[in-house]
C-alpha cells in the first residue's frame, strides 16, 4: 500500500478529530474517502471543512452507528458502490469514557465495549471481504490509544477496551500478512479532539437508570486542574498531524503507530517489569533464539511482512 493514489478508504468516526485528520491526509494523497460518523452535525461540519480545503470531491458522507451491524453493511455497500473498490479501513470511532472500573455500571461497560471493541470487529467483518475480493492488497488501521499500552486507573474501562484493540490488531495482522493486507494498531497520545464529548451519543439503552441527560462537555464530576489545562494546551499532535502519521504508517506497514514519543519511559518501565517477571536474561535469550512459540518468535513483531 505504498501507492495510495486512487485507492479508497472507509473511516469511522471520520467527521471530526483524528478521523477527519485522516480523511484530509488521505484526500491530499489522491485517495477517495467514505467519512462515516454517528453525529449529523459533525458530518455537516466535515463536509464544509473538506470543501473549504478544496478536498470535497474526494469524499462521501455516511451517517453510521458503528454498533449497528445492519447499518454498517448498508454503509459499506454505499461506499463500495461509490468508489468501486475499498482498500483501507480505519476503525477510528470510539468513546473516551473517564470512569474507573469500580465506579462503572453495567450499562457503562456494555456501551464502551460495544463502541470501542465490538465496532472494530464489525468493521473488519464488513470491509475485509471487500478488500479480499479485489486481490490488490489493503490495510486496516484500528485506533487504540496509548491507554492500550499503558494503563491509567482513572479510566479503567477505556484502558480495558483499548488494550483489547491492540491485541485484536496483532492477531489480525498475523492472519492477514500472507494476503498482502497490513494491519496497524494506532496508539495516539494527546491529540486535540472532542473525544470526551461521548455522552452526547449515549444511546437510550445504555443510559443509567435515574440519570438525566448529561450536560455537554466533560463527564459530571470530571474537573480540569491547572496542570491538566496546561497539558491540554500543548498536546502532542493536531488531528491533521495524527492523520499524516497514520498515512505514513500505512505506507510503512507499521504494526504500531504512535504520536507521542514522550511516553517512551513509561513503555520501557512496563516492559521491563514483564521481562523481570519472566527472568530478564532468559526471556531475551529465548526471543533472540526464536525459542518462544507463536508470534513472539515470528517476524510479525520485528518487521513489516
Amino acid at each position: 500500500m505504498k501507492d495510495l493514489a486512487g485507492k479508497a478508504a472507509f473511516v469511522t468516526g471520520g467527521a471530526s478529530g483524528i478521523g477527519l485528520g485522516m480523511a484530509r491526509a488521505f484526500a491530499r494523497e489522491g485517495m477517495k474517502i467514505a467519512i462515516a460518523d454517528i453525529r449529523e452535525d459533525h458530518l455537516s461540519e466535515a463536509r464544509a471543512a473538506m470543501d473549504e480545503a478544496g478536498l470535497g470531491n474526494s469524499a462521501i458522507y455516511l451517517r453510521l452507528d458503528v454498533t449497528d451491524r445492519a447499518a454498517y453493511a448498508q454503509a459499506a455497500d454505499e461506499a463500495e458502490a461509490a468508489f468501486g473498490k475499498l482498500h483501507v479501513l480505519c476503525n477510528n470511532a470510539g468513546i473516551g469514557m473517564l470512569k474507573p472500573i469500580g465506579k462503572a455500571t453495567t450499562r457503562d461497560w456494555d456501551w464502551a465495549v460495544d463502541v470501542n471493541l465490538n465496532s472494530v470487529f464489525n468493521g473488519v467483518h464488513e470491509i475485509l471481504p471487500r478488500i479480499r475480493a479485489h486481490g490488490e492488497g489493503g490495510h486496516i488501521v484500528n485506533t487504540a490509544s496509548m491507554a492500550g499500552i499503558l494503563q491509567y486507573s482513572s479510566a479503567g474501562i477505556y484502558v480495558a477496551t483499548k488494550f483489547a484493540v491492540v491485541g485484536f490488531s496483532e492477531a489480525l495482522r498475523a492472519e492477514l500478512a500472507p494476503e498482502r493486507i497490513g494491519v496497524s494498531a494506532f496508539c495516539p497520545g494527546g491529540v486535540r479532539t472532542n473525544i470526551r464529548e461521548y455522552e452526547k451519543t449515549r444511546p437510550e439503552r445504555f443510559v443509567n437508570e435515574g440519570e438525566d441527560a448529561p450536560p455537554p462537555g466533560p463527564p459530571p464530576g470530571f474537573k480540569f486542574g491547572e496542570e491538566d489545562l496546561k497539558r491540554l494546551g500543548s498536546l502532542t499532535a493536531t488531528p491533521d498531524e495524527a492523520g499524516r502519521m497514520v498515512l505514513d504508517g500505512i505506507r510503512a506497514n507499521a504494526l504500531y503507530i504512535f504520536t507521542a514519543p514522550e511516553f517512551r519511559p513509561g513503555i520501557e518501565e512496563r516492559f521491563a517489569a514483564i521481562l523481570k517477571a519472566l527472568g530478564e536474561d532468559s526471556a531475551r535469550e529465548a526471543i533472540a533464539l526464536d525459542l518462544i512459540p507463536g508470534l513472539i518468535g515470528s517476524p510479525i513483531y520485528r518487521e513489516a511482512p
